[in-house]
């Protein structure tokens, strides 16, 4: 079935339920279905290519646009308004589009880093769209995703921490069963209200934060920028019962003076995902403001939920089990072999929430997937007795020190609890006595001096913690919060890091 119409349905069966407040307006059931028709009449009218970016800040315009492109039977490309323009541009060449909603306020944030599109021609301005009393289009159209040649639902690409960005395929099918996942496994109702710090263009952002409530018929708070002092804002007075953000966003929370617990009251679900959450956050969060932050996981190219933990059964350091459907397994890198509980191998899963493949790259698309069909995540982790997976590390990252493998989270979490030390990020450096020998950049607090900062105490911290091996050869200072290179979802980007070793 279509992504749009158990949205439809769920909009008009409550017409004037207000289902997304973002930072201008609320927009109610019938509000969303009628303007996202007007969009789908200017869409049509303006270009023919079968991909539609959208490039809108989080808020009630992106799912308009995503609507009216869904009633055409087009694919949604969400364009990263943080990338650079060449990095941007990429993107729009690779899937071909030749149709851009975006917004005045959108393109002036832009300016000359905004993308072009073919022969010059204009963006779509979705705050420009002239709304008649009743648009001129057929009813939305339906797709059958059966049919392997259907278009894909959506196109998201990845943030590019290695490489060109690739753009995931996800069906109709994928964004369905994924919503349809979480649901069942967190049992969310429609008498939930959800607030959204992430931007819509990411998966989490796209799938959990937009199109999972507007077909359960539940009520999203949006804001396009986050700050502290905003966010505090909106749980007073929306008291939401859910939120979702990153471990970046909640170590803000726990650093910031006007932050309490009455603020988080009204929540019964707190949930992080998009990196590995710090042991210091998550334990900072219980003592500060008595909140267990549930860790999940995925990847965009699972749609993009697989592991969620819920509040009756929060593991430490764990991401929780597998959704409902989801087939996960732990096997040996090299031969594929099932590993037992405790044992760290590679993730790799199977599900209806899956990708069908990278867009126009079926070598990368088959180097992805095993010969049982199982999709290969690159993340390392262990499942303990229960089922509950850990995240340990990520393949790719993976650093082998004098013969030993070392993974940087495992350095990290340990600076990370650093009295002077905000955030870090470990790479590896060559070294012809060890191969590779760990190097961290970290972030200072804020007020502390770079300075009142030792290299050498930082490394015996280290080295008090963790086999010798495993300490960094060097610490090096970037600067206070906010210096480390991080990707729009708040990663650090270690690939930017290691250009600086």
């Amino acid at each position: 079935m279509s992504i749009h119409w158990p949205i439809v349905r769920s909009l008009l069966s409550r017409p004037r339920h207000p289902f997304i407040v973002d930072d201008q307006r609320t927009y109610r059931g019938v509000e969303i279905v009628v303007a996202a028709m007007h969009a789908a009449e200017a869409i049509a009218r303006a270009g023919s290519s079968q991909a539609v970016g959208i490039l809108l800040p989080a808020g009630g315009g992106f799912p308009i646009a995503a609507l009216g492109a869904w009633f055409l039977g087009r694919t949604v490309v969400p364009l990263n308004f943080l990338l650079k323009k060449d990095e941007l541009q990429y993107v729009v060449n690779d899937c071909g589009c030749d149709t851009i909603v975006s917004a005045g306020a959108m393109l002036d944030y832009m300016g000359d880093n905004a993308p072009s599109l073919p022969g010059g021609k204009p963006m779509l301005r979705l705050d420009q769209i002239e709304f008649r009393s009743m648009p001129d289009i057929r009813w939305p159209a339906r797709v059958d995703d059966e049919d392997e040649s259907t278009p894909p639902g959506v196109i998201l690409y990845t943030s590019g921490t290695s490489g060109r960005p690739k753009g995931v395929m996800l069906s109709h099918a994928n964004i369905q069963a994924n919503a349809r996942q979480v649901m069942r496994h967190v049992k969310l109702t429609r008498d939930d209200v959800m607030l959204g710090v992430l931007p819509q263009f990411h998966s989490f952002g796209l799938t959990v934060l937009t199109l999972m409530p507007l077909t359960y018929g539940m009520k999203t708070v949006n804001t396009a920028r986050f700050s502290v002092a905003k966010v505090l804002d909106l749980l007073t007075t929306h008291r939401p019962t859910i939120f979702v953000g990153i471990p970046s966003m909640y170590n803000l929370f726990l650093h910031a003076k006007s932050a309490r617990a009455e603020h988080f009251s009204s929540l019964r679900y707190v949930v992080s995902g998009g990196e590995p959450l710090p042991r210091a956050v998550f334990n900072g969060f219980r003592e500060r403001f008595n909140v267990t932050i549930n860790e999940g996981y995925g990847l965009t190219e699972t749609s993009p939920v697989t592991n969620w933990c819920r509040p009756s059964e929060c593991r430490e350091g764990s991401v929780g089990p597998a959704l409902p459907q989801v087939d996960q397994r732990i096997v040996e890198i090299e031969t594929g072999a099932f590993l037992p509980p405790g044992k760290d191998g590679e993730v790799r899963m199977k599900g209806p929430n899956v990708m069908r493949g990278y867009y126009n790259k079926p070598e990368e698309t088959a180097a992805v997937f095993d010969n049982q069909g199982y999709f290969k995540t690159g993340d390392i982790g262990q499942l303990d007795g229960d089922g509950h997976l850990y995240i340990t590390g990520r393949l790719k990252e993976m650093l082998i020190v004098g013969g030993e493998n070392v993974f940087p989270r495992e350095i990290e979490e340990v600076l990370n609890t650093h009295p002077q030390v905000h955030a870090s990020g470990v790479v590896g450096k060559q070294d012809t006595m060890r191969g590779e020998v760990p190097v961290a950049f970290v972030e200072l607090k804020e007020g502390v001096e770079a300075a009142a900062f030792s290299e050498r105490e930082a490394i015996g911290f280290c080295r008090q913690r963790l086999a010798g091996y495993k300490a960094p050869d060097e610490v090096r200072v970037t600067g206070g919060p906010g210096t480390l290179p991080r990707n729009p979802t708040g990663k650090v980007m270690r690939r930017e890091l290691k250009k600086m070793v």
